[in-house]
């Protein structure tokens, strides 16, 4: 099948950026998605906000910007990542968007997409059952299903360690998806029962570093992983905007307990007692996390519960799960 992929960020990259940390759960999607589509011999085209050198050196990446519907190219289907006004740029058989937003009507109306949203009447995939629960009935006429997200085949790969910082914990999200209430977590009721715990985090504003809290160097993938693996325990109490949770995902792949209050999707990242835990409220978040540090029979037990689980979810899986759900 021909498929064509459309983006517009603020911000350039394409394909070379794939393990750059400038990248959000958005594009990284794009990228792995688009490469497994050609992996299984489709022909694939992106057009997005690349630079002129990739536009112009690269057989299948674009520039958006100079996209010409007047050229009447066509595709059987055509993928709007995020923004379903992108669609009224081609001619496709079949016109698809991918949602990573809980966006209200309202909002729907204000940016300009309904016009759009009945020319095109795209079908919605959303990433998660949190996400297909939460989207609107309304903004999902033509058909609502389920996106198969997996994780860059670099932590699939990556051979676990076993120089574990012992007493690191470690946050990789974003500092908006809930840090703050993380980081009152530790200051109030980790820290002070357990001062051999540090934390690193994502750097963020307005936010200091003490009781052993610090941020970590936001740099390449590898570096990122190289922060994973040596972290015992990863903490994320969730957020109601966190659709999917790539961060957590990535945790688990690389076999790291996972602590949250399953705010959003993150009841759907982590079975309980298996992989992490969830727990009710701030104080239970603690007493878990203080456990998993002290407790190395319970760490060993969820540990080896992530190993049996690695490789079980792939882009390699989940691209030929999108090519059935378009039949």
């Amino acid at each position: 099948m021909k498929f064509c992929f459309l983006d517009q960020t603020n911000f350039e990259y394409s394909y070379m950026d794939k393990h750059s940390s400038i990248l959000r759960g958005a594009e990284t999607i794009l990228i792995n998605l688009s490469e497994n589509l050609k992996k299984i011999g489709h022909d694939v085209t992106v057009y997005n906000n690349c630079t002129d050198k990739i536009h112009n050196n690269s057989s299948n990446w674009y520039n958006i910007k100079k996209l010409n519907k007047s050229e009447n190219l066509c595709f059987d289907v055509a993928i709007a990542n995020a923004d379903m006004r992108l669609l009224n740029k081609v001619n496709a058989n079949k016109k698809l968007v991918i949602s990573y937003s809980l966006q209200s009507l309202e909002k729907f109306i204000r940016k300009g997409q309904l016009f759009s949203y009945f020319k095109n009447k795209p079908k919605v995939y959303v990433i998660g059952n949190y996400h297909k629960k939460k989207r609107s009935k309304l903004l999902s006429l033509f058909g609502k299903k389920i996106l198969d997200v997996s994780i860059d085949d670099l932590f699939i790969k990556t051979e676990l360690t076993n120089n574990i910082d012992h007493n690191q914990a470690i946050f990789t999200s974003r500092p908006d998806r809930n840090l703050n209430k993380l980081l009152d977590i530790w200051n109030d009721k980790i820290f002070p029962n357990l001062k051999s715990a540090k934390l690193i985090t994502t750097p963020a504003k307005n936010v200091r570093e003490g009781n052993n809290v610090k941020f970590r160097i936001m740099s390449s993938q590898k570096e990122l992983i190289d922060d994973l693996l040596k972290s015992r325990i990863f903490l994320i109490p969730g957020h109601k905007a966190e659709l999917f949770c790539l961060a957590a995902e990535e945790a688990r792949e690389l076999c790291i307990p996972i602590v949250t209050l399953g705010i959003g999707s993150l009841f759907e990242r982590v079975e309980h007692g298996k992989t992490g835990f969830i727990a009710k409220n701030d104080s239970e978040f603690a007493d878990y996390t203080i456990e998993l540090f002290k407790n190395d029979d319970l760490w060993n037990s969820i540990r080896s519960n992530l190993v049996n689980l690695r490789g079980s979810k792939s882009w390699e899986m989940s691209t030929k799960k999108f090519i059935e759900s378009l039949k």
